[in-house]
């Protein structure tokens, strides 16, 4: 049996991804038309489980972009938005607004690369910002027992649970890919002997959109 199911979905494209910049909340001014258009998809999808099992609760970070594509999700299912400023992903510090390829240059690779030192001036470590999300992921499951909660997080949301539920080491080079618009979604199962687990049941599901 389902207990609580988790659905994590990636934002829309923003602006800041078509172009090439680090996307942190001085830089970040919202979803392009076509990011529009995948959020758009997405909820439609959601929208058409959401009659038989109901989505309970719609959670974005505090980043302009998740905050459009939360509010796609909540005018469709008509239900509020929480923003939540514990999902707002990485701090990138001195970053902010550069390039992503001229500091993965001076880094020697993204921020995985090496995940206990600061990919920027003032940023997170990687394995630091897995912690901490971790840590809120963790409450939010907690009060969320039972439930189906959706969220418009960032793709590192989505890895910070991979590395919470499946319970990976700190600094596991393996990686996973995460699509604007993408569908993740985690069952907990709770079998006949009163055991729970936590069930991948898909990861960047994307089939919703095909039409783009």
């Amino acid at each position: 049996m389902i207990t609580t199911e988790l659905l994590f979905t990636r934002h829309g494209q923003a602006q800041c991804n078509v172009d090439g910049l680090v996307g942190g909340p001085r830089t970040c001014i919202g979803l392009t038309e076509p990011g529009r258009r995948q959020a758009t998809l997405t909820v439609r999808r959601i929208a058409a489980e959401h009659a038989e099992a109901p989505i309970t609760t719609i959670y974005a970070g505090t980043r302009l972009r998740l905050q459009q594509t939360g509010e796609i999700y909540a005018a469709a299912l008509n239900l509020p938005l929480i923003v939540e400023p514990g999902l707002d992903g990485p701090i990138h510090g001195d970053a902010d607004g550069r390039p992503w390829h001229e500091v993965k240059t001076a880094f020697g690779g993204g921020p995985h690369a090496h995940p206990d030192r600061p990919w920027a001036i003032e940023s997170d470590t990687w394995n630091g910002y897995l912690r901490r999300a971790g840590v809120f992921l963790t409450s939010l499951i907690e009060r969320h027992d039972g439930e189906r909660v959706l969220f418009a997080a960032h793709g590192e949301t989505v890895l910070a649970a991979h590395t919470l539920l499946l319970g990976l080491p700190p600094g596991t080079e393996a990686g996973f890919t995460v699509d604007h618009g993408s569908l993740t979604r985690w069952q907990l199962h709770l079998n006949r002997l009163g055991r729970r687990r936590w069930m991948l049941d898909r990861h960047n599901d994307t089939a919703h959109l095909a039409a783009l």
